[in-house]
């Protein structure tokens, strides 16, 4: 009992904090239940793998430890985070520590599980090493990956997903150099645990000033550009202009549907970030019937103007990966019904 406690349960504690630690509640436990089955997932992949290559004798164990494993591991806890990224689904660096490590929680679970059914009753300090030490690391070298990938994706929005490949290599390193035990088990397990909690505290600082940022004058350029686009004199302002010059390249029908896209995007956009203030203030905001209204009205109208039509809609529309993660936090209402700050 004493050795399923101390493989299994400190990991998933690391998760919860993690969580809680959230003000803005950005992530809905739903996200984080799927990630911790993607987890799951993969390390029954990985076990399979590496079972194969030591039963046929391939490669030694140390070497499939050292240098395969991390490699193996490390990619394959990374494709839920691909995943996410490439469907716009982490949109501040907090969400990518707490999805992150939800996908390194799942495979920790798995292969504890594993090695408690295969080593049965053990010296308690290999538990205090597998559940304190290994377990965390999967989750925090996942959790590392992400955050660099989301940080980067800020910066080179044009990068597509090479933005994954330095938190990968990371990963891959910090692992490999844990497997190669350098220090002491308990040691190398101490520095792992005093380690992650101070960076994570400090993703957390950042993501949340950054966040405050972004809404606070995010929120009020959306709102100054509603109402001129709203206004009468809408043919005087930029927004007017860009659109009236489309007119000889759009039926009017089309330009006039552009022109309601752009209202729906910045309303959205706007609903989006009023809820994350609520969200921040100990307040629940429901995505309401509406919302919803204006979301199929959204969907549609992108499907009447046209792959063409929106490429010249770029300039005007705001299509960054954060505002495309507003639209679809709207689409599934993720987080609103958790109340309270962490």
């Amino acid at each position: 009992m004493v050795d399923a406690l101390l493989a299994l349960v400190p990991v998933v504690l690391f998760l919860a904090v993690l969580v809680l630690m959230d003000s803005f509640k950005l992530v809905p436990l739903r996200g984080v239940v799927l990630l911790i089955l993607a987890g799951m997932a993969a390390a029954f992949v990985a076990m399979r793998l590496h079972g194969g290559l030591l039963d046929g004798g391939r490669i030694p164990a140390s070497v499939l430890s050292r240098y395969v494993a991390p490699l193996t591991e490390e990619v394959l806890k990374a494709l839920p985070v691909v995943w996410m990224l490439a469907r716009k689904r982490i949109g501040f660096l907090v969400d990518a520590a707490i999805l992150g490590f939800a996908v390194g929680t799942g495979f920790a679970l798995v292969e504890n599980v594993e090695y408690l059914r295969a080593l049965g009753e053990s010296s308690v300090f290999l538990w205090i090493v597998r559940g304190f030490g290994t377990a965390v690391l999967h989750g925090g070298t996942t959790s590392i990956l992400a955050v660099l990938a989301r940080a980067l994706e800020e910066r080179r929005p044009r990068a597509g997903l090479a933005v994954v490949l330095p938190g990968l290599a990371l990963a891959i390193a910090v692992h490999s150099l844990f497997n190669h035990f350098l220090l002491p088990p308990i040691v190398a397990t101490l520095a792992l645990f005093v380690t992650l909690p101070v960076l994570f505290v400090a993703v957390f600082v950042r993501s949340e000033e950054a966040t405050r940022a972004w809404l606070g004058p995010d929120f009020d350029s959306e709102l100054e550009t509603l109402r001129t686009t709203l206004g009468r004199d809408v043919a005087e302002n930029r927004v007017g202009k860009y659109l009236l010059s489309l007119r000889s390249r759009f039926e009017g029908a089309v330009v006039a549907d552009m022109m309601c896209l752009l209202r729906l995007h910045l309303e959205l956009s706007i609903r989006a970030k009023a809820m994350l203030m609520a969200r921040e203030a100990g307040f629940s905001m429901e995505v309401d019937d509406t919302v919803r209204a204006k979301l199929t009205e959204l969907r549609y109208l992108e499907r009447s103007i046209g792959p063409t039509g929106l490429l010249a809609l770029q300039p005007m529309l705001r299509v960054s990966s954060r505002h495309l993660w507003q639209i679809w936090m709207l689409e599934t209402g993720s987080g609103t019904g958790r109340r309270g700050r962490a």
